[in-house]
């Protein structure tokens, strides 16, 4: 089969030729209907040996971690799903026994530095191999070839709602700062889970018309100290019950907290290297909440397509096939998609 892998350290991916793996006792060969792309794919091509090898990855490595598909075999003493089963698979990494796990607490699972797309083969590729059926949630009504970015950008995206949703009123205010793949989906969100107002703000104005298409309330372009002030005027200079950055930019996380009410929570889902500075008097707001995460839950991913098959969920993708891969890798690296990217092998 093809694959688009990770051939070496340092080494830019590429198309290749590979063996199309068998499975063993206890898991599941899927057929990869669609693979959707995301921005930490980007920064894998670079990691060092030495910092791939510490986390526990092994190249070469076939990318892609947000993958759906059909049950293509099983190995022994698989008796839940069948060959023709159409099954979403879990992003991230986790083992299913440690006390994160024990607690619904996957993504803090000391096995998730590993996983299928990040040091593992993943789903840029014809089959992808799944290591227990705990992997793997069923799909009734979703089109695997387009449901992937619900495993990774969808359940990262609930989560944070998910975290940040006790601390929002049903008549108050949450803001989405980066309004791409997985803060279109966040718009969604808190718009089906909460009655508060969205505001989507976006230096992209394609995207935040997608935005206002998918329930946001309000749309800010910019992200400066004056957006916090236009977010102080949306709400009658109370502020936000919650910001979920997906940027995470000095610039971003700054404007981000400074918008926040009292008792308000700021989470920083973004992992582009931003610092949060702020003086513990005036710069937090009283009694407030910082959070941060990387990933999602089995459970998160469940309940994402529970919405979506519900038609909640608006999933935006753009299709490719694998040979136009690198196409859609430039794509997304320019921030020209209007939704997620799915390749299609």
């Amino acid at each position: 089969m093809r694959a688009y892998r990770v051939v070496g350290w340092q080494e830019p991916p590429r198309l290749v030729d590979v063996d199309v793996p068998r499975p063993g006792p206890g898991q599941v060969l899927v057929r990869v209907a669609g693979c959707g792309l995301c921005h930490s794919d980007l920064t894998m091509t670079g990691i060092p040996a030495g910092i791939g090898e510490a986390l526990g990855w092994r190249a070469p490595f076939t990318l892609g971690h947000e993958t759906a598909g059909h049950v293509a075999e099983t190995g022994a003493d698989v008796t839940a799903v069948k060959p023709g089963d159409p099954v979403a698979l879990v992003s991230p990494s986790s083992c299913g026994t440690c006390r994160y796990c024990a607690r619904g607490l996957d993504s803090s699972c000391p096995d998730g530095l590993a996983g299928r797309g990040y040091g593992r083969d993943g789903g840029l590729a014809g089959y992808v191999l799944v290591d227990g059926v705990r992997g793997l949630v069923p799909l009734r009504t979703l089109d695997p070839a387009t449901a992937g970015p619900l495993t990774d950008a969808g359940a990262t995206a609930y989560h944070a709602v998910r975290r940040a949703l006790p601390r929002v009123h049903p008549d108050g205010t949450a803001v989405v700062i980066g309004a791409g793949g997985l803060g279109a989906f966040a718009v969604q969100f808190l718009r089906a889970l909460s009655g508060a107002r969205v505001v989507a703000v976006d230096t992209n104005p394609a995207r935040l018309d997608l935005a206002r298409e998918l329930g946001a309330d309000d749309a800010i372009t910019g992200v400066d100290a004056a957006t916090a002030a236009r977010i102080a005027d949306l709400t009658g200079g109370l502020g936000a019950d919650a910001v979920l950055d997906f940027a995470g930019v000095d610039a971003t996380i700054a404007a981000g907290v400074a918008m926040l009410r009292p008792a308000g929570v700021f989470g920083l889902v973004g992992a582009s290297g931003g610092s949060l500075r702020a003086p513990w008097f005036g710069g937090l707001p009283r009694d407030g909440e910082v959070f941060t995460f990387q990933g999602s839950s089995v459970a998160d991913l469940q309940e994402v397509v529970a919405l979506a098959e519900r038609g909640v969920v608006r999933n935006e993708v753009e299709v490719f096939p694998l040979d136009r891969v690198e196409d859609a890798y430039a794509r997304l690296a320019r921030g020209d998609l209007r939704g997620r990217a799915v390749v299609q092998p």
